[in-house]
């Protein structure tokens, strides 16, 4: 079976529902997901990759101007079939993704944040987590200053082994990409209703055995700060991103 048609039956969930609050100097109360690069929401570069990686159902997971969010985009985008899980208060990522989990249909989903884009094989990285019998697997990238996000630690057998705290060195490191590749039963064991962190709240507790790590050295953005968003245009100049509208 190739890489493709596995792709297609996975569901993708992205997570779009945060209030990005430091970003609001820049575009105000918009949805951060939707603010515009290269004049397009910046959301829809993420749904060229995977519409060109070979998936084919994402569900959107939104809370704050979550009608901003399905105006913007719709029901479809390309191959896409696009579906919204409304949260009507903030349950974090992990409390997102939980509630999503009815729209997500089949044993994996993959999730991934909706304000950071990194380039990366999605269908070598899906390849590599079912190799390993993973039941759950992180996105690394590395960065050249990893001190605004903390690192992430692996080990030769690719199992995340922890997470440090950020640390003001400017030094280059290993850093969470914000892709995630899951078992859908470790999305059901999430609580259905409280809010939590997959950052903060889960992923510390799945390292040390159950978490791994698939590396790339692809290019890596995160807008959600003024000064990352303003560079956002020159960096999908330099080509990441492009695929089909």
């Amino acid at each position: 079976m190739s890489a493709a048609v596995d792709l297609a039956r996975i569901p993708v969930a992205i997570l779009a529902g945060g209030q990005g609050t430091r970003l609001r100097p820049a575009i105000g109360d918009r949805q951060k997901v939707v603010a515009a690069v290269e004049g397009r929401p910046f959301v829809a570069i993420l749904l060229d990759q995977l519409g060109a990686a070979g998936f084919r159902d994402v569900v959107l997971c939104v809370g704050h101007r979550a009608d901003e969010v399905e105006a913007a985009l719709g029901a479809a985008h390309g191959p896409l079939r696009l579906r919204y899980s409304r949260e009507a208060e903030p349950l974090g990522t992990a409390g997102a993704l939980r509630r999503a989990l009815p729209l997500l249909e089949g044993p994996d989903v993959v999730a991934m944040n909706g304000d950071s884009f990194c380039e990366v094989d999605l269908a070598a990285a899906w390849a590599w987590h079912r190799e390993r019998g993973a039941e759950a697997t992180l996105v690394a990238v590395e960065v050249a200053d990893a001190s605004r996000y903390g690192r992430v630690e692996i080990d030769d057998a690719g199992r995340v082994r922890r997470f440090t705290e950020k640390q003001e060195d400017g030094a280059p490191g290993w850093i969470n990409a914000g892709i995630y590749l899951l078992a859908a039963s470790r999305v059901a064991a999430l609580p259905a209703t409280a809010p939590l962190s997959l950052e903060r709240d889960v992923l510390p507790g799945w390292a040390a055995g159950a978490l791994y790590g698939y590396r790339t050295r692809g290019r890596f953005i995160d807008i959600g700060t003024p000064g990352a968003y303003s560079a956002a245009s020159r960096f999908f100049q330099g080509g990441a991103g492009r695929g089909p509208a």
